[in-house]
């Protein structure tokens, strides 16, 4: 067994990639908040593609953590001088490990906030990228508006040279930039939220302007926020995947990464200080990003809605064991061919079909063991964001919305927290008593929970979704998902 570390790479099993690079010729250029599995699975893995190449030498990565967990990544990444392996896990078993290169330094925020803010005021930095998660931009989820009172946020407002949130770091070490005459740098969200670039600057510029009206009208004018969309399935590294490298390849490694082969990123061409070349390892570099944004959205995001809460009834518990299932896959083709596709304007370089049975059969990874209480988490902010808008627009152009409608139906039957074999289900969601709650009256007052306008506006007055709801939550309550999905797939969506 290998301990993992700049000194062991030429040690390593040849069945291993190691960086084609002499690593230390690597000088920063990004410093990224918010360093988990999906960020080393996807960003850094695309700067190592680059510097394999020769390129972007002057673009490693500066990894930042905020949240006090964070000490844990800090310490793993520092005894193995910033390395870690990649695993890609295929379907058939094979494993492809990697050794990622491109992150040089990590900083824990907490510890030393000046070393953060003063290696983003750096010149040499000119992205910063953010992996915060939807909760981390802190924006009310019914209003959208940014949160002053969070205790954090009113703290870095009182205490603007410590510090504690991603925001305080930043607009900081913007300030000291604007001050000394340095141009700004980019921030660049690759976060799984719709217009993560929009959603970024609103929420930065906020705080900006609660601190300084002045310092926020040249943050809104000068610093961009490029949109993105990201795709690449990462589970939780789990003790059995770092155990395995063990095992299989004889490295000792703190914290890996496991992922699905499939990758994707999609990036708005705007930045003011300049970018590494990642149009030539594979990344989409568009002057527009909404049309693959919706397709994500709409196709994979929706669809992963589509058969979580019916696998979970019927007694599935993880996503390929519902994608092995032809009742679920012809559902699902359905689902993303006649109701999630038409709502999407035309996407460039991308064939919808072929993207829709790649979609099934990432789904189906037996590898990955993607969860199903996984993708049922947090559903009221997924549904009304990724589902709901494929209703309203297939309502207003008249076309077929009965699967959707089963989907909503679905999930207003797992909310009574449990399936049909008798077991709890673990409901998980902010809202979670209160849908719990309101599911309960789902056989007494069969539209109670579409009636929630939180949730679903005034999709209830709806006559032809109502009708199709109330169709769909019947037949589970008396039927099953099985039979429910049967009727879907081989009587209504024949009809």
């Amino acid at each position: 067994m290998t301990a993992l570390s700049s000194a062991t790479l030429n040690q390593l099993d040849p069945r291993v990639a190691v960086p084609g690079y002499d690593r230390r010729q690597v000088t920063p250029g990004i410093v990224h908040i918010g360093v988990g599995g999906f960020h080393r699975a996807h960003q850094a893995m695309y700067l190592d593609d680059l510097m394999t190449r020769g390129l972007a030498l002057d673009w490693g990565i500066v990894g930042v953590g905020v949240m006090p967990g964070d000490r844990r990544m800090q310490e793993a990444l520092a005894a193995q001088d910033h390395l870690y392996t990649l695993v890609v896990k295929h379907p058939d078993g094979q494993r492809e490990p990697r050794v990622i290169g491109s992150m040089v330094d990590y900083l824990f925020a907490p510890d030393d906030p000046e070393a953060v803010i003063e290696c983003m005021a750096d010149p040499a930095i000119r992205i910063v990228s953010l992996t915060v998660t939807e909760g981390g931009y802190n924006f009310h989820p019914v209003t959208g508006e940014f949160d002053l009172e969070n205790a954090d946020v009113r703290h870095d407002l009182a205490n603007p040279r410590t510090p504690r949130t991603a925001f305080g770091l930043v607009v900081e070490a913007l300030r000291r930039r604007r001050e000394r005459g340095v141009a700004p740098f980019t921030v660049m969200s690759c976060d799984n939220i719709q217009g993560n670039g929009e959603v970024a600057s609103r929420m930065f510029a906020a705080f900006a302007r609660a601190r300084d009206a002045a310092l926020g009208e040249w943050f809104e004018s000068e610093v961009p926020f490029p949109n993105a969309m990201v795709d690449r399935i990462t589970p939780v590294t789990a003790g059995t995947d770092i155990e395995e490298l063990v095992q299989r390849f004889g490295i000792d490694d703190a914290w890996p990464v496991v992922c699905e082969p499939f990758t994707q990123w999609v990036l708005e061409d705007r930045f003011v200080n300049g970018r590494p070349p990642v149009e030539q390892v594979g990344v989409q570099v568009v002057e527009d990003v909404v049309p693959y944004e919706l397709m994500k959205l709409r196709l994979l995001n929706a669809s992963h809605q589509a058969l979580c809460y019916f696998g979970t009834l019927a007694g599935y518990r993880y996503a390929h064991e519902v994608c092995r299932d032809p009742l679920f896959i012809e559902f699902l083709l359905g689902y993303m061919r006649h109701e999630g596709s038409p709502t999407l304007a035309p996407v460039p370089g991308v064939d919808l079909e072929q993207y829709r049975l790649t979609l099934i059969e990432r789904f189906a990874n037996p590898e990955i063991k993607d969860t199903l209480a996984r993708l049922c988490a947090e559903s009221s902010d997924r549904i009304p964001k990724w589902l709901v808008p494929v209703i309203r627009e297939q309502l207003a152009r008249g076309g077929e919305i009965h699967r959707s409608a089963a989907v909503v139906a679905s999930w207003a039957r797992y909310a009574e927290g449990i399936d049909e074999q008798g077991e709890p289900i673990e409901v998980v969601d902010r809202l979670k008593d209160r849908l719990m709650a309101i599911a309960a009256d789902n056989r007494s007052r069969p539209t109670a929970f579409i009636d929630n306008r939180e949730l679903f506006g005034d999709l209830a007055d709806a006559s032809r979704f109502r009708d199709a709801y109330l169709d769909a939550l019947q037949r589970l309550h008396e039927r099953g998902a099985r039979a429910t999905l049967e009727y879907l797939v081989h009587e209504r969506g024949r009809a």
